[in-house]
């Protein structure tokens, strides 16, 4: 059995979680890509615990790093058959982690990059309770449609961000995601970045800190 695992960062002087971040890295990437959010947010969040696991995967087609699963085509329906293999593995870690922490859904946040936002917002709207925030940058919703509202178990605000001048997962996919997770009554704040490319700027930093903050302090 696959266990998920990566760098981690406590809140400071062994103060109790009271919120968990799991951060979903890239394709080709690992957990150590996107832990370098956490110092940043936990200035905002001193409390949260944060995690970024590394893909169950190595990477075949880059040759290094971590993937959550196979692209080939880059097919919504590859993307969606991914997910679903890689949702159950995921989901065990984040119950795992939430269990250890003695905390719940209502304390949980997710946040991916590209494929990993995937992750994000696949697992999120299929979880039997909704998290706190989902955050997406640079990625897609797979599976919008028909096949959101069959396996939409909850709804979780969601925060998307996109840069105008990405070249990977072209901004489309940002609006593509909005407008079916807007269909499915689900509270989504988009924002486009301009002149960003494949990336996390500094807009999007800062309006994510906002909304984590938002959605995991205001409750």
């Amino acid at each position: 059995m696959i266990t998920l695992d990566g760098p981690r960062l406590a809140p400071p002087d062994d103060r109790p979680a009271r919120q968990l971040v799991v951060l979903l890295h890239g394709f080709g990437a690992d957990g150590e890509d996107l832990i370098g959010l956490a110092p940043y947010w936990r200035r905002l969040l001193p409390d949260a615990y944060f995690v970024a696991p590394d893909g169950p995967e190595p990477c075949a087609m880059a040759g290094f790093g971590r993937q959550w699963f196979p692209l080939t085509d880059f097919s919504d329906a590859e993307r969606l058959a991914g997910a679903r293999v890689a949702a159950p593995l995921l989901d065990r870690f984040i119950d795992a982690e939430l269990a250890r922490l003695g905390l719940g859904d209502k304390d949980l946040a997710l946040v991916g990059f590209s494929q990993g936002c995937m992750m994000a917002l696949h697992v999120g709207l299929r979880r039997p309770a909704p998290a706190a925030a989902v955050i997406g940058y640079s990625g897609a919703l797979a599976g919008a449609g028909e096949v959101l509202e069959a396996e939409l178990t909850s709804r979780p605000p969601v925060l998307l961000v996109h840069g105008d001048q990405d070249g990977i997962v072209p901004v489309t996919a940002l609006y593509k995601a909005a407008g079916a997770l807007e269909t499915a009554s689900v509270e989504v704040q988009r924002h486009v970045e301009r002149g960003l490319a494949h990336g996390i700027g500094p807009e999007g930093l800062a309006l994510g800190g906002e909304f984590l903050c938002r959605k995991l302090l205001d409750q």
